[in-house]
């Protein structure tokens, strides 16, 4: 869409939220509700993208950095005050301006791009997005005249009773000739209740010169939610995660149970995977085709390839691989790569380590800073002590060896190619090649010992 410019209103305080982050950054299914405004708009093909800053906007600003320019409205003064601060870096321009308010990140891209449409092809000066809701108490009402086209846009407040009985309302969304915008906009007045100068009077002062003002509504009026509380934002959470869970299932994601499964915006999953209940996919996480997710499985920047099976577990920055099996109960911290068809099982804990082909930490154990190979068994209950209490130091199992259960690797230290480790050993020092390493104390048994303790009782 060529000429298309965009403003962006984040300036408010949001003291509704009762925050020390700013609204806008309020994250809405893992990300910030303005990332999801701005990456609609460069979707859009917006050619500038205004963001007005105000309170807090050094946190806004750097958040947004390298994405959009910036115009500061330090005084609040109103939505037409606050556009008025991007007139330097738009005004002068040919084309069309789509004005938004930064804490509604529930409009898709196909709203938008079909309001530029309708506003283009009618040849409008200004194009309304309008939702009509059951009950729009504290909306701006559109008010259109007897043929249908609009007249004016009165605030709530504002408002008489008999216009407060529409219930077409303003989203706050506009399209505008960009020229006739600044126009418009330098005879906007004050004089209402808030003493504010509201955006929307521009409707009015271009219908009063002549111009035809259009409308379009919304197809689904739950796009049309903003966020001014933490009541809204969970709205906006619900809509937006209803959104993402039914283009996954329309993408050939299998999903047992909706109502209980979680996968923020960034998520992409393959298709005939099948996620079961209780799962929580955040962040970057990336899961291939015929893989079994859950239940309860909280994956959170993840790399999962095809055909791998992760249940009851939580798996965080690591990458698993064909046909990998995880859990129950494993926990897969950051820097790990769980190899093809390998196994960790319940009750392990892995962090920072690369586990071979076909290995298998299948229960009760510790596998961190080391490096396993291919074809590696490690037992239940061994753990590597990565830690001497100042640094940590790396374990090396190399292929096809054998750790018994209870073993305890005192890092650094290596376990050679095809080794065996006694069940129970305490190893500090490398085992070689295809050795078998005894590190314990010979049993002694003493007769009739167990008696005499009894006595003692």
């Amino acid at each position: 869409m060529e000429n298309l410019f965009a403003v962006v209103l984040a300036a408010g305080k949001g003291t509704r939220m009762k925050s020390k982050k700013h609204k806008v950054l309020h994250p809405v299914c893992g990300k910030p509700m303005i990332d999801h405004i701005i990456d609609m708009l460069v979707d859009l093909g917006t050619d500038e993208r205004v963001v007005i800053v105000g309170h807090q906007a050094e946190s806004v600003e750097k958040h947004l950095e390298g994405r959009v320019s910036f115009a500061r409205q330090d005084q609040q003064l109103g939505t037409g005050h606050a556009v008025m601060q991007s007139a330097p870096l738009l005004a002068g321009n040919d084309g069309v301006t789509l004005v938004m308010n930064g804490d509604h990140p529930l409009f898709t891209r196909e709203t938008l791009a079909q309001l530029v449409r309708s506003h283009r092809e009618s040849g409008a000066a200004a194009t309304i997005l309008t939702a009509v809701l059951p009950d729009p108490t504290g909306y701006g009402r559109v008010i259109r005249r007897s043929d249908g086209t609009v007249d004016r846009v009165v605030e709530h407040k504002d408002a008489t009773e008999e216009e407060r009985e529409v219930r077409e309302i303003n989203t706050g969304t506009f399209c505008f000739d960009n020229r006739l915008l600044w126009d418009a906009l330098s005879k906007v007045s004050n004089d209402n209740m808030q003493g504010e100068y509201y955006l929307p009077d521009v409707i009015g002062i271009l219908n009063r010169d002549g111009y035809p003002i259009g409308a379009q509504p919304v197809a689904d009026p739950a796009e049309a939610g903003g966020v001014n509380d933490r009541i809204q934002l969970a709205a906006a959470e619900r809509v937006m995660r209803r959104r993402i869970l039914n283009r996954h299932m329309k993408e050939g994601v299998t999903i047992i149970d909706p109502d209980n499964t979680y996968i923020e915006a960034g998520v992409v999953i393959g298709e005939d995977t099948v996620i079961h209940p209780g799962s929580v996919l955040r962040g970057r996480t990336r899961i291939g085709t015929d893989c079994i997710i859950g239940p309860h499985a909280e994956l959170t920047d993840l790399e999962v390839e095809d055909g791998v099976v992760i249940r009851h577990s939580f798996l965080q920055g690591s990458r698993v691989e064909k046909k990998a099996t995880v859990g129950p109960y494993a926990y897969v911290r950051p820097g790990s790569i769980l190899g093809e068809e390998s196994k960790v099982g319940c009750f392990v804990d892995v962090k920072n380590t690369s586990i071979g082909k076909k290995s298998k930490i299948s229960h009760l154990g510790y596998v961190g800073d080391a490096e396993v190979g291919e074809g590696v068994n490690i037992g239940c209950g061994a753990v590597t002590v990565n830690y001497d209490g100042k640094n940590k130091h790396r374990t090396v199992i190399e292929d096809e060896a054998f750790v018994g259960c209870n073993v305890n690797m005192v890092a650094p230290v290596t376990i050679g190619k095809g080794a065996y480790v006694a069940a129970g050993s305490t190893i500090h020092r490398d085992v070689p090649e295809d050795a078998l390493a005894i590190a314990r104390e010979r049993q002694t048994n003493k007769p009739e010992y167990a008696k005499k303790l009894r006595r003692k009782d």
